[in-house]
């Protein structure tokens, strides 16, 4: 049965099997029982126990790949992406990145585990040269090479294109990493373009109620699914069994959250455009893909079935968003995203944020709450900054 994904995520990952129950049970052990005349491949829980399964199971048949694998955190799951690659290797990453990524790509690079190249992601002609010189010189020195694509990007909301992008680095044997967690696999599946994995951090839209921190990798190569077990088991970077049981409850109500987010985000984010160039507005910009002048609008309407629900905020400084922040009733200033809160965030608070991300930068992560009431309540936080007309 060629089941949609709304449907998925809802029916996917449950037993089956006669008087099973209609959700899965929770493991709470960390070894099993064994009998030295037998042999069993389980036999210690941070090898993976029996509740990671459904979840696992879901995550790759939502991104269209045949191995799930979940982590202790989205850091976690990238960290263990990372180490498949040689020492030597070369690493190609976004200018624009998650900063905990960005900012342990910069500290590997820096002890020499391999060399990093940061390129403008939405720029195909320097993303493409960069991966035809790395190619090059990784084939020469018998080392491995990594485009690392994060689409859209956090938080400046550039969109690359990622067919591409994918089809060349898989002609030139550059392995291609996708960052999925702003798009979540309801709106893009990277594997399907030829990825060869998928990176989320589950903590965000998937689980959805700010109340996990998870990770997990998707991927259809054998040989790279069995190394990334291995390195989870030999790092201990596995889950609780709590953990991955409130990240499958929040996967099944993914959809309609992500709906509600999505319709709110865009409704706002027309609302917030209309106020760049008014007199007095704090707001110099509003980018959101779906919005007619974003850079890349042509192409996220190409490749997304949705343009999600993070909107940036550009105010004048530093000073003019922390005000606007300090204000906010509804809003909850906090960091992270995807929750079923709206959340509001001036990213370079964080030293990590390269100095492109300009200081008076907002990220929003839009929620399921009213629209009118959203917006009511960013629009007297700006009035109350700046006098908004």
């Amino acid at each position: 049965m060629n089941q949609q994904q709304r449907t998925r995520v809802v029916a996917a990952g449950r037993p089956h099997e006669p008087n099973s129950p209609v959700n899965p049970p929770v493991d709470f052990t960390s070894t099993y029982r064994y009998r030295p005349s037998v042999e069993s491949a389980q036999v210690y829980a941070r090898e993976g126990i029996p509740s990671f399964e459904p979840l696992e199971r879901l995550l790759a048949e939502l991104e269209g790949g045949a191995h799930g694998l979940l982590f202790s955190s989205g850091q976690a799951a990238i960290s263990a992406m990372m180490s498949q690659l040689p020492l030597g290797g070369h690493l190609i990453i976004p200018q624009h990145a998650y900063m905990g990524f960005s900012s342990m790509a910069t500290q590997l690079a820096d002890k020499g585990l391999f060399s990093l190249h940061r390129v403008e992601i939405a720029n195909t002609e320097q993303v493409l040269a960069c991966v035809e010189q790395v190619a090059a010189e990784a084939s020469g020195a018998g080392t491995g090479a990594m485009l690392w694509i994060e689409s859209p990007t956090n938080p400046m909301l550039e969109v690359a294109d990622m067919p591409v992008l994918i089809a060349e680095a898989n002609r030139l044997g550059v392995r291609t990493a996708v960052d999925n967690t702003f798009a979540t696999p309801l709106r893009q599946n990277p594997l399907r373009a030829g990825a060869d994995v998928v990176v989320h951090s589950v903590t965000k839209f998937l689980s959805g109620h700010s109340d996990v921190v998870m990770g997990a990798v998707i991927t259809s190569d054998e040989e790279l699914h069995a190394a990334l077990h291995d390195h989870r088991s030999l790092h201990g970077t596995i889950p609780g069994p709590m953990e991955v049981f409130l990240a499958l409850r929040g996967v099944r109500t993914l959809a309609v959250r992500l709906d509600a987010a999505e319709r709110n985000a865009g409704y706002l984010a027309s609302r917030l455009s209309e106020l760049v160039g008014q007199p007095n507005s704090p707001l110099s910009g509003v980018s959101y893909p779906g919005l007619p002048d974003h850079p890349q609008h042509e192409r996220a309407a190409a490749q997304l079935s949705g343009f999600g629900a993070i909107i940036t905020l550009v105010t004048q400084d530093q000073a003019m968003a922390d005000a606007v922040l300090e204000e906010l009733q509804v809003w909850t200033p906090a960091t992270s995203l995807g929750g079923v809160e709206s959340l509001a965030e001036r990213r370079r608070r964080h030293p990590g944020e390269p100095a492109t991300v300009p200081e008076g930068l907002i990220r929003l992560s839009v929620g399921i709450e009213d629209p009118e009431d959203l917006y009511a309540d960013l629009l007297g936080a700006l009035r109350a900054t700046a006098q908004v007309a």
